[in-house]
């Protein structure tokens, strides 16, 4: 009664004193939350040890909560010496009374290997044990299951099917996910509108990746009607939490000068937060702000450093930029081989620009043996992929039959494309070759 305020005016005090005296008697009930009100402080100073002593002593008497609970303490190491397999006994002993809770936890230990080896299997079977009594944690990871296919067949209408309960309950990482799904199409007919509600229940929420996939939709007018300044704002409180991927975009916003003044200072100031965690596109991209003194004092030196963090991560356009720096001397001694090398490995995994300046490379000699040949085919790759440039030198290849036969047709209808895309220079050589009638 002192506890809940019934009948009495709420006192933790009192109604520590009046479960002493019961879990002194043996009663499992009066010992269970007498343990709560040590671990939770309530009339009394928190005492974990203490906590678990009486947790103990519920739980041998086959209280289920206080099972699980020392089952926490055990994980947590609060009370007691940290010990995964005692928790995993405690947890499985509660859990076996069908202590949702519990089973959770039970769950928790099996995905993640804790106490017991790692049974994706069993792990699943937990989780369903709690998600079918409503627990909404045991929905969530029950629909990450499906969706990973860990411990059953990957399948995304199931893991929506769960994700929407507990969606449904108020939890934000679920709410975040039923709108991935719905913006991927991923168990549920793509519908941008229903990706945006649910990215914007989890991102009121204050979960940072629904706030900035939020900031994207409005970014990209999809599912609502294109807004960068709401673009901005969620990026902002996304960014704000440390999200480097909100991080990059509120940059780009400030760069571009959408939604918000341009501001090259404040673009820089984003794209370092997000390069400092890692993330290769802000290190690329703060590389290009050092190189093109956009922001900051130009500083090819800078600008090389910010390029090879993200090269060395593998990402295309930081190794194409890297070329360039190579291929002109800028932060570094000018080395055509060295250019080379960064640009096949941007061009290999598919990056328009630097597949050209391969093409380059081998039309001119530099840093490889010249070779027409390779150059038209790395010109096509390009061309193919709707680069003017590379439209307009692939067609320079078959006007003059270098690594390639001579055709005049097809070197008109790829200038044609070029000039299509917007080259003057395309749109030029593609009227001299009309006029000659071809």
């Amino acid at each position: 009664m002192y506890d809940n305020g019934r009948g009495v005016r709420q006192d933790y005090t009192q109604a520590v004193q009046w479960f002493g005296k019961a879990a002194e008697q043996g009663i499992a009930e009066a010992q269970f939350s007498l343990g709560k009100m040590y671990y939770e402080g309530q009339g009394v100073r928190q005492d974990y040890a203490e906590a678990a002593r009486w947790y103990l002593k519920a739980a041998e008497q086959g209280d289920p909560v206080a099972q699980n609970n020392l089952g926490v303490a055990y994980t947590k190491g609060q009370g007691v010496r940290q010990d995964p397999v005692q928790a995993e006994q405690w947890y499985r002993k509660a859990a076996e009374q069908g202590y949702a809770q519990a089973q959770y936890n039970l769950g928790v230990m099996y995905d993640n290997g804790r106490g017991v080896r790692q049974d994706y299997t069993q792990a699943v079977q937990w989780y369903r044990k709690a998600a079918e009594q409503g627990l909404a944690d045991a929905q969530y990871n029950l629909g990450m299951m499906y969706a990973n296919g860990q411990g059953v067949r990957q399948d995304y209408a199931e893991a929506v099917r769960w994700f929407r309960k507990t969606a449904e309950q108020g939890l934000a990482k679920a709410q975040y996910n039923l709108g991935l799904s719905y913006a991927q199409g991923q168990g549920v007919s793509q519908d941008y509108v229903q990706a945006v509600r649910w990215y914007r229940k989890a991102a009121e929420q204050g979960h940072a990746d629904a706030q900035n996939n939020l900031g994207v939709m409005y970014d990209n007018g999809k599912g609502v009607r294109q807004d960068y300044t709401n673009a901005v704002q969620w990026y902002r409180k996304a960014a704000e939490q440390g999200h480097a991927g909100a991080q990059i975009n509120l940059g780009m916003m400030y760069e571009k000068g959408q939604g918000v003044h341009q501001n090259y200072a404040k673009a820089v100031e984003w794209y370092r937060k997000a390069a400092e965690q890692g993330h290769p596109s802000a290190q690329n991209n703060l590389g290009a702000m050092y190189a093109n003194g956009q922001g900051v004092r130009q500083d090819y030196l800078q600008a090389m450093e910010w390029y090879h963090k993200s090269a060395k991560q593998g990402y295309a356009p930081a190794q194409n930029n890297l070329g360039v720096m190579y291929e002109k001397g800028q932060g570094v001694r000018q080395d055509y081989a060295r250019a080379v090398e960064w640009f096949l490995k941007a061009a290999e995994q598919g990056t328009a620009t630097a597949q050209f300046n391969l093409g380059l490379m081998y039309e001119t000699g530099r840093g490889v043996r010249q070779d027409y040949a390779q150059a038209a085919g790395w010109f096509r790759k390009a061309a193919e992929q709707g680069d003017a440039y590379a439209q307009h030198n692939l067609a320079l290849m078959y006007a003059f039959g270098r690594g390639v036969p001579q055709n005049y047709t097809i070197a008109k209808e790829w200038f044609g494309k070029a000039c299509d895309n917007g080259l003057q220079l395309g749109c030029d050589a593609y009227r001299k070759l009309n006029q000659q009638g071809y």
